[in-house]
């Protein structure tokens, strides 16, 4: 016979698994859902989907008219399209073209240079990888600002590159405010948010297939090309998404490194909201780029399910 230390085992794991059972449905218990959701749907619903559906009113608004001169302050609200038809000026789409390919760019150099990180850190030693990840996470904790003014103190003419280049007799060279400077500081700052995912997908990626792929014959250029990259594409999809819609949108790396030679779609849309305070043609700028983006999160939709890795 059972004994009643047993007896009362069972019965607190049915109990737990009952209470397990009513929680996978928020429609059994539906004040505890309200109670955990509550505070982040009015977090998101008043500092982000209020201010969000404002601006999508405005960029279909225009400056009003008063007294036959335009306001400064006060709009027109809902007068049609023409703030969209404006961004795609030429002027605009080459900027935009322009703010497309040095994204990409900056994106496939964070790619090339964040597997060999990611796949070192998840290949070493359990002693080291605390220390490995924390290298890669602690640029997060000094501000952007700070380490934008870093680079320039980097790249400068009297900067330390040229300072260590002068001393073989190379340089001067121009490393500031053109796109070469542009696109370092977009590798530089968003290199993080490539490296995590990728570490996390192969973390979690079964090594027996790299090593049955070079048993049979395979060399290690054929398993990478053909094992390993099929395998972590899902982390490869989700880097580069993270990566790629923050730079389209960046406008402080460009402004403090790129100056007026580098002028991405971000500074136009910065201008526009202070300089210009044209807000109506600068929300519809700004919604060019969200659309832009959901584009680019159902491209990544519709490859994930293409790919047999794994999910991140």
């Amino acid at each position: 016979m059972p004994s009643p230390f047993l007896l009362a085992s069972i019965q607190g794991s049915q109990e737990q698994g009952e209470s397990g059972r009513v929680l996978d449905n928020w429609k059994d218990n539906k004040n505890v859902f309200w109670t955990l959701a509550g505070p982040g749907t009015f977090w998101l619903l008043v500092f982000f989907i209020l201010p969000l559906g404002f601006l999508f009113v405005m960029s279909f608004s225009d400056k009003a008219v008063i007294d036959g001169e335009i306001s400064i302050t006060e709009y027109d609200y809902l007068t049609g399209i023409s703030n969209y038809i404006r961004s795609v000026d030429a002027l605009y789409l080459t900027i935009i073209w322009k703010s497309i390919w040095v994204s990409a760019l900056a994106t496939v150099l964070c790619l090339l240079t964040a597997y060999p990180i990611a796949f070192g850190i998840c290949f070493a030693s359990e002693r080291w990888k605390p220390l490995l990840l924390l290298l890669v996470v602690l640029p997060f904790w000094i501000n952007l600002l700070i380490r934008t003014y870093a680079l320039i103190a980097v790249f400068r003419s009297q900067g330390y590159v040229n300072l260590a280049l002068g001393t073989v007799g190379l340089g001067p060279f121009d490393m500031l405010y053109n796109n070469f400077a542009v696109i370092f500081g977009l590798v530089y700052v968003y290199m993080p948010f490539m490296v995590l995912p990728l570490y996390a997908t192969i973390e979690r990626l079964d090594k027996s297939f790299l090593e049955a792929s070079l048993d049979l014959g395979a060399s290690q250029f054929t398993t990478f090309l053909k094992v390993t990259v099929p395998l972590t594409m899902p982390g490869i999809i989700t880097g580069v998404i993270l990566v790629f819609i923050p730079c389209l949108g960046s406008f402080l790396t460009p402004d403090l490194l790129g100056g007026a030679n580098a002028i991405m779609i971000g500074n136009v849309i910065e201008r526009q909201f202070k300089a210009a305070n044209d807000w109506p043609f600068g929300a519809a700028l700004s919604f060019m780029l969200m659309y832009a983006t959901f584009a680019a999160l159902m491209l990544r939709a519709f490859l994930a399910k293409r790919s047999a890795g794994v999910d991140v």
